[in-house]
């Protein structure tokens, strides 16, 4: 009964962290409509950094040295991490929030092809297939040339292809780098653009609701982050990590309560080819882990 139990909690910590990742996403829109994006994205780091250094404190100290080798991933890491938060929360005032979240849904499939390009490892034609479908979807969820398509859609492609670097460059550290650290500098840089950018974008003093938001975007995606590291730890991956595409059902339930919007046919038409061509490419990865044909 191990497995299976650990399979649940594993899928119950992944539901979770989607929903806190999703929250904090609601809850960035919601203060952004009225606040300056670099204050807030500069607030929200100030918040984040601080209990991410007393996490590490809290696991008996923050070891931020990293090695040579490591420092230079962190610089790549770092900027997929600027980029994608840049065109991410950008896209994300102009767009819907289920929208958005639809086009992310085709995060795993690009790493997957990424990690093949850069990295050569094997996909087989049927995974192969499996993106090509999903990028199919995600032409849907966009639609080019339709009247719905416009600039922030482009900026929420990009925000996919920063989290992409971001990811394939966190897969190269050593197992002497600490995750707390990585995470600790990723939220200083972040930190460090909204206070660069302070000057050029704005800056007012925010009211209590505003400032409310804030918090709470910075506490549940500290939540979110150790909680899906959580449920990667134990369940099976290829069990729990489909999972993540519940963010979608979470997005749909959030935008319409909180902004009143619900996606169109066919961005719901799109998010399904996307999702169900990762749940498939997952359960191929299981199926080749096992050693069946």
């Amino acid at each position: 009964m191990a497995p299976h139990s650990d399979n649940f909690k594993g899928s119950m910590l992944m539901m979770t962290a989607m929903a806190g990742f999703t929250l904090n996403d609601t809850a960035m829109k919601y203060v952004t409509e009225t606040l300056p994006l670099y204050q807030t994205i500069f607030l929200r780091g100030v918040l984040t950094v601080a209990a991410l250094w007393l996490i590490g404190v809290a696991q008996g100290g923050l070891r931020l040295r990293l090695s040579g080798a490591d420092t230079r991933i962190l610089g790549w890491r770092t900027l997929g991490e600027i980029l994608a938060t840049v065109f991410f929360l950008t896209a994300l005032q102009h767009m819907q929030l289920a929208d958005l979240s639809a086009i992310m849904q085709s995060l795993p499939l690009a790493v997957t092809l990424a990690a093949a390009v850069l990295f050569r490892e094997r996909i087989g034609w049927r995974r192969m297939l499996a993106i090509g479908i999903g990028f199919a979807g995600v032409m849907l969820i966009i639609r080019p040339g339709g009247a719905s398509f416009g600039i922030w859609s482009v900026l929420g492609v990009l925000s996919v292809l920063s989290v992409v670097l971001r990811d394939l460059a966190t897969r190269r550290f050593s197992r002497e780098a600490s995750s707390v650290a990585v995470s600790f500098y990723a939220g200083v840089a972040v930190l460090v653009l909204g206070a660069v950018m302070i000057p050029f974008d704005g800056w007012q003093t925010p009211t209590l609701p505003e400032l409310g938001g804030i918090v709470l975007a910075s506490l549940v995606l500290i939540a979110a982050y150790l909680t899906v590291v959580m449920s990667m730890r134990v369940g099976e991956v290829a069990v729990v990590a489909p999972f993540r595409y519940t963010s979608l059902l979470w997005a749909v339930v959030l935008g319409f309560v909180v902004f009143k919007d619900l996606p169109d046919s066919w961005t719901l038409m799109g998010a399904a080819l996307v999702i169900g061509s990762g749940v498939y490419a997952f359960y191929r990865e299981r199926v080749l882990a096992r050693g069946a044909r």
